[in-house]
């Protein structure tokens, strides 16, 4: 789990929660239920209303995935790649049926069932990239649903502040009462950039930059399949795969080149 996201939000609020309390304000006084319900239900559906119900369950599904969403290391991937290598070289293509089985990581499996079923590398490469396109598809789905929400919270906030202060203007007549009014009509346009900010664009940001790896991950493993299918030497390989990895991301981690290979680590795939 990377805690990225849990941790960024609490600050985000805590800062704010501190500012109100530092300028003497009541915590309370922003927990107002008419322009919260507004904000938060209004910016759902009118999000709703732009897309489709499916792209609604997929947010919802996809909400998990945020806080507790990672992909493994490339070394750690790289050094499965090497060993499928070294497999495929001893005891031929066929013999990675029985890892396509064992491994959790569906791309990687279905990759290394096609080469076991004597695919060709055009043809394997093409099933690689259509994977991977649809993978994306995917993923931009939830991601774009909650950057809509980030952008259509902010109007829904100065609505709620615009019928808020209609309200104040029908109460002219009492002038003890207009400070509370038009501080709470205020609470709304508040929320909206506090929802905005706070929590949709991040969370949005946060699936698109999970994506982002997920599809580099992805790559790596298509890169690495296609050259095992043509025979390429283990060193070879992880030459290759580390050539597409940035090096701070395979510092202290995973072997040199041409050092003896190690045992078999754990699939990168996706957790959360």
């Amino acid at each position: 789990m990377d805690p990225a996201t849990l941790v960024g939000l609490l600050l985000a609020f805590l800062a704010m929660f501190a500012m109100i309390v530092l300028e003497g304000a009541n915590i309370m006084s922003i927990f107002l239920p008419a322009p919260m319900i507004l904000v938060f239900f209004g910016t759902i559906a009118i999000t709703l209303a732009g897309g489709t119900l499916k792209d609604g369950l997929r947010a919802l599904q996809a909400l998990p995935k945020a806080f507790r969403g990672k992909v493994g290391p490339p070394a750690e991937q790289i050094q499965r790649l090497v060993s499928l290598a070294e497999i495929a070289r001893t005891e031929g293509l066929l013999a990675l049926e029985a890892e396509a089985r064992s491994t959790k990581d569906e791309f990687l499996a279905r990759g290394l069932q096609s080469m076991a079923d004597g695919i060709d590398g055009e043809a394997l490469r093409g099933q690689l990239d259509d994977d991977i396109s649809t993978k994306q598809a995917a993923d931009a789905v939830p991601a774009r649903f909650y950057s809509s929400m980030g952008a259509y919270a902010p109007t829904v906030g100065i609505i709620g502040t615009v019928v808020s202060l209609t309200h104040v203007l029908e109460n002219l007549s009492e002038p003890d009462e207009l400070g509370h009014m038009i501080a709470a009509a205020f609470v709304a346009t508040l929320w909206g950039l506090v929802s905005s900010n706070f929590m949709w664009l991040p969370l949005g940001a946060r699936l698109g930059r999970l994506s982002q790896l997920e599809t580099a991950r992805m790559n790596l493993v298509r890169e690495g399949l296609l050259a095992i299918q043509e025979g390429i030497q283990p060193m070879l390989l992880e030459e290759k795969l580390q050539g597409m990895v940035p090096e701070d991301e395979l510092s202290g981690a995973g072997r040199k080149t041409g050092a003896p290979a190690s045992t078999p680590a754990t699939d990168g795939a996706m957790q959360g």
